[in-house]
């Protein structure tokens, strides 16, 4: 499957926004959205300084949350297509699959310092859903599923640091117990709750052209 292999912080100066690609690399004074750089957009003369039209906002909308997350166009379009079947609000719908990716929720918990490694952790099958090692990271999970580290991974001096340093910022939905390292999912995300601030109306009316 493709995958951006280029510089992440060319994507960030692109959309004009922290998305932190890169964890909490992000928030650090090195970041090029903090440098004079940074404000202009990628390319030898930045991006153009002329008002976007509503395409260009409904298309840069869903790019950003195709790199938020970490997907391709296909996996997109998928989700959209799933979500647009559901009852309810499309826009809700579709952040509330991708919020439930397995990638995602081992990012949210706190297990990962980025969704890309998060992504890995979980291809790399360190994770247990039920008790079970899951090592696809689109896996959908459900309300009582439980997700923890395996052994192995579990002893490693990455994960140990992530934990011991972690703080409280698990989103609602999910709940974590530090001193076992296990998440447990006990909710559906809330409107509101996506990891990353995204204007799912804007996506909704860019594939409604």
């Amino acid at each position: 499957m493709s995958r951006y292999l280029g510089s992440a912080c060319k994507l960030c100066r692109r959309e004009k926004e922290k998305l932190f690609l890169k964890g909490v690399r992000c928030s650090s004074a090195s970041c090029a959205l903090c440098r004079s750089r940074g404000k202009k957009g990628p390319g030898q003369h930045g991006a153009s300084k002329s008002k976007l039209s509503d395409y260009a906002k409904h298309l840069r909308e869903k790019q950003k949350a195709k790199r938020v997350y970490g997907l391709t166009e296909e996996q997109f379009v998928h989700y959209y297509e799933v979500a647009e079947k559901m009852k309810g609000s499309t826009g809700d719908n579709l952040l509330k699959l991708i919020e439930l990716r397995l990638d995602n929720v081992v990012f949210c918990l706190g297990m990962a310092l980025s969704k890309k490694m998060a992504r890995q952790i979980v291809n790399h099958g360190n994770i247990l859903v039920n008790g079970k090692r899951v090592d696809v990271p689109r896996y959908q999970v459900k309300i009582g599923d439980v997700i923890a580290i395996s052994k192995k991974y579990k002893t490693g001096a990455v994960i140990k640091n992530l934990i011991e340093n972690k703080t409280s910022n698990v989103p609602s939905w999910l709940s974590f117990d530090k001193n076992k390292v296990i998440g447990t999912v006990v909710s559906e995300p809330l409107i509101g709750e996506a990891s990353h601030p995204i204007d799912s109306q804007l996506i909704v009316e860019y594939y409604s052209k």
